[in-house]
């Protein structure tokens, strides 16, 4: 007997739908509550499919939410469905697959979806066979609707469909689905193109198999009249250059020619989708050779899409130019990640190198806006292909800029300015000579009438941020400083927030050089504290922070410390522990304190305090919650990140007077715990282990009676799977190292051999080769006849991972453990003693008695070789690298004695 609603039942559901769509809070509550009661029924389900499917004398969005409401039910109860139910919905859902609604259609296909990924596919084997067979049905809505439940089944399930636990279904799909590439209707063309799409970046095999197949009839496509289907084109174009750009080559110029057009085509969705191909193209080697005969059309019209559209102005409201009064939305603040502390080492030529991570907030900023979009998506492929054909791009673009800059149209002018922060990485040298003429103009442009002019030349200027510090300080740093601060204090809170990235950004790059004007800067920023909403209060922690970061110890003035606490503790004391408000500012007094050192004492015992107290409370709430997790929720670990980061700054900062309140506090206790933290977050360990090292070098007798507990966990989070945490609990070892001294002996078979084998680790990043040489060094160091015996296994990669540090105590520390570890085990280094000369070579001025140790045994292999072999041995040095002077023998010549 087949299932019948209950009249009365059918009401009941019908009241329910019709309540749930009323916007008053309390019926939604109230529906709510009933829809938790109607689940407990078993066949409340049956009645859901009944309203969607059968009922068809009421209207289509009740209908539609019924199967909604259904789907939600599946995912979150499907097991628990009776099977008769589960059985009734599937049949139910097969058999009206082509109701004419559009609407409904829709909503039965992603029932089936949801369905099929609770795995059913596995256990649902009619499934496919029967919308395959469904696809050949003459009646349109069925082949349409059909096909919209397989193309979200291949969205969905892209990865099982091309395995062999169903059989390998794709090796009839996919020829099928071919076949419909001809289809006389738009909307089922479409499908198909995007069905076999989904199955490109696997390379799943029934679709490698018919690759020039489906190239050749997508080739016939090209023209198609429907934007739908000219998108799914452009799309597919643009997965197969990422996946077998090999059957792409020989029609390349065909197919830039077609992408040209499509970039430039009416529907901006087509258009986005061309533009991509740009992107992808230049990440790919042939893309030069590919592209060059063909920049002169490309240029402009990239160019041209980097303009607003209208409807960008209108959602940007770009005619609004004041509006910093006006309190800015909750849902408009991003959420913000706190970066956790890696520890690193400062490089020859340049201040501390960054982690190994990219910058990924580098492209123009229209955050409103934060879709991608065609604008977004043009400037990326410039920006690109500026670093591709660098200076040879410029013939094409000059000529265009000209009359973008100094256009009358703001709406162009800005396009203008965008192209040029666009091509900055990648044209820097061809856009040098212009420099000095474009830069005033720019600068001009940051007082221009339209708030989003403003902002654009905020960010390109704040792009030769490093060509204007490389020149004299009054030609272009005084007038672009004096005019982004006061942007910063601009009446546009787009405008603000651009002044202030830009100015973190000038900030990082001029570093000492601000110090002249440190307190006309910090009258404005403090004067923004006052003045600024929400959003841009967070940018400005920012700027503070990094002016700390970049000024270092000169900010620790009386005048200066007078200007910036007050308004900073106000903040501080203002916010509540669980406001996630704290991180920003966290980082940002973390870099004062650091900045500050002995500057920042009278501020220093609330803001330790609290810190203590983030951690412990977070730890206790993880207590909790891992024993009750129905009880209690998660907490949100960031807090204790934040606040480990800065007891570091304030570690480092205050040095020796951090020892009474980490005497005073229960830290060690509390780090030990943290350090143990083995759950999902990394980064308690990264800040732990990083914290853990600056109260080694600030306090070590705090630190000390905890070593034998805390050694074995540094020792297994040697790991270098976790990068950061591997790289700071490298770095604690090494300082823990040299406070220990002899006494490190019982710990040194603990970690000696993962630091040997991360070392010899290929693609491992670059910090992390530093910071393990330098620890492997230090153990040497304070225990040469431990380490020396495997001195073989690492000492050339150790040679090469050091020789680009800048001279600092890290290196010597090191390098005096090498040298003891060599005169234990001479016989180590032989192999590879040419890596130890260029390693000795890149010192500029080692200590005396450094130098000494170096023309020991520089001068005992020598002797023990013999003048002629030196000779042939000294000829295979390596050439000096860029910026060195002379070559590894001469500066190994220079290292004579010292005179006495």
């Amino acid at each position: 007997m087949e299932w019948q609603p209950d009249e009365q039942g059918l009401q009941q559901v019908l009241q329910l739908l019709k309540d749930s769509q009323s916007p008053d809070t309390a019926t939604q509550r109230a529906v709510q509550e009933k829809l938790e009661q109607l689940n407990q029924f078993p066949d409340f389900n049956n009645y859901l499919i009944f309203v969607l499917t059968s009922l068809k004398s009421e209207d289509e969005p009740t209908r539609s939410l019924s199967g909604l409401i259904l789907k939600n039910n599946v995912k979150a109860h499907y097991q628990n469905f009776p099977p008769n139910v589960a059985e009734f919905i599937k049949r139910e859902c097969l058999n009206n697959i082509g109701d004419p609604s559009p609407l409904i259609r829709a909503t039965i296909g992603i029932l089936i979806t949801t369905i099929a990924s609770k795995g059913e596919l596995q256990t649902w084997p009619e499934l496919l066979p029967q919308l395959c067979n469904l696809l050949n049905s003459d009646d349109y809505n069925t082949c349409e609707g059909s096909f919209g439940a397989l193309q979200k089944i291949c969205e969905d399930s892209s990865e099982l469909l091309d395995s062999d636990a169903l059989n390998r279904p794709l090796n009839i799909m996919i020829p099928k689905f071919l076949q419909f590439f001809k289809h006389c209707s738009p909307k089922i063309r479409s499908h198909a193109i995007a069905c076999v799409n989904q199955f490109i970046i696997g390379r799943a095999e029934a679709l490698m198999d018919n690759i020039d197949t489906f190239i050749e009839s997508l080739f016939a496509l090209a023209g198609d009249e429907d934007s739908e289907v000219r998108k799914n084109v452009c799309r597919a174009l643009v997965m197969l250059l990422e996946v077998r750009i090999d059957r792409l080559i020989p029609h390349m110029h065909s197919i830039i020619q077609y992408m040209l057009q499509r970039t430039q085509d009416p529907d901006e969705n087509v258009a986005l989708e061309a533009c991509e191909f740009w992107l992808t193209l230049a990440e790919q080697p042939i893309c030069k050779e590919a592209l060059s005969g063909h920049l002169v059309q490309l240029t402009p019209i990239l160019v041209n899409g980097m303009k607003y559209s209208e409807i960008d102005i209108i959602l940007l409201k770009g005619d609004v130019e004041e509006d910093e009064a006006v309190p800015d939305s909750e849902q408009d603040i991003k959420p913000r990640f706190h970066k956790s502390r890696t520890v690193t080492l400062q490089h020859e030529g340049g201040e501390g190198e960054e982690g190994e991570d990219i910058d990924e907030d580098d492209d123009d900023d229209d955050d409103t806006l934060s879709d991608w979009n065609l604008r977004k998506c043009s400037a990326a492929a410039l920006d690109v292909l500026a670093n591709v054909f660098r200076e040879e791009l410029l013939p094409h673009l000059l000529p265009l800029l000209k009359g973008l800059l100094f256009h009358p149209d703001w709406v162009i002018k800005e396009s203008g300015i965008l192209v040029l922060g666009a091509i900055a990485e990648g044209c820097m040298q061809g856009m040098v000579p212009y420099l000095p003429e474009l830069i005033p103009h720019l600068i001009q442009c940051l007082c221009d009438k339209k708030a989003l002019v403003r902002s654009i030349a905020c960010w390109t200027l704040s792009r030769y941020a490093h060509w204007v510090v490389s020149q004299p300080p009054d030609s272009h740093l005084k007038p672009l400083m004096t005019e982004l601060l006061k942007r910063i204090l601009d009446g546009n809170k787009r405008v603000q927030e651009a002044a202030c990235s830009a100015f973190a950004t000038l900030e990082e790059e001029a570093c000492t050089e601000l110090v002249p004007y440190l307190s006309f800067i910090l009258d404005t920023l403090v004067f923004a504290f006052g003045k600024y909403q929400h959003k841009n209060l967070l940018i400005l922690y920012d700027a503070i922070g990094t002016l700390a970061d970049s000024v270092g110890h000169h900010l620790n003035q009386e005048e200066y410390i007078q200007k910036l606490m007050p308004p900073l503790i106000a903040k501080w004391n203002e916010l509540k522990d669980e406001d996630k408000d704290l991180f920003p500012l966290l980082e940002c007094l973390s870099s004062v304190a650091t900045a500050l050192q002995s500057g920042f004492l009278p501020y220093c015992e609330p803001v330790y305090q609290r810190c203590v107290t983030l951690v412990q409370k977070t730890l206790a709430q993880a207590m909790m919650y891992s024993q009750q997790p129905d009880q209690y929720e998660a907490p949100d670990k960031d807090f204790m990140i934040v606040a480990l980061d800065l007891l570091s700054g304030l570690a480092e900062g205050l040095g020796g007077h951090v020892d009474t309140l980490v005497s005073r506090s229960n830290i060690m206790t509390l780090l030990f715990q943290c350090m143990q933290s083995q759950d999902t977050m990394p980064e308690v360990r990264q800040s732990s282990f990083a914290l853990l090292g600056d109260l080694t070098k600030a306090c070590f007798p705090h630190v000390k009676p905890c070593i034998a507990e805390f050694m074995p966990i540094l020792g297994t989070n040697l790991n270098p799977e976790f990068i950061s945490v591997c790289n700071n609990a490298t770095w604690a070892i090494g300082e823990i190292c040299m406070q220990m001294g002899v006494e490190m002996q019982p710990y040194i078979a603990m970690v000696l051999s993962q630091l040997v084998e991360i070392i010899n680790r290929p693609n491992t990043p670059k910090t992390l080769l530093e910071n393990t040489a330098i620890t492997i060094g230090r153990l040497g160091y304070v225990c040469p006849q431990e380490v020396a015996p495997v001195l073989p296994q690492f000492i050339r990669p150790w040679c090469t991972s050091l020789r680009n540090i800048r001279d600092n105590e890290e290196k010597d520390s090191a390098f005096r453990g090498i040298c003891m570890m060599i005169g234990v085990n001479p016989g180590g280094v032989v192999q590879d003693f040419i890596f130890f000369c260029d390693a000795v070579a890149s010192w500029v001025s080692p200590k005396d008695d450094l130098r000494d140790m170096f023309y020991k045994i520089l001068h005992g292999f020598k002797e023990q070789v013999g003048e002629e072999n030196w000779q042939q041995f000294s000829e295979q040095f390596p050439p000096p690298a860029e910026g060195e002077t002379g070559s590894v023998l001469r500066r190994l010549d220079s290292l004579h004695p010292p005179k006495r």
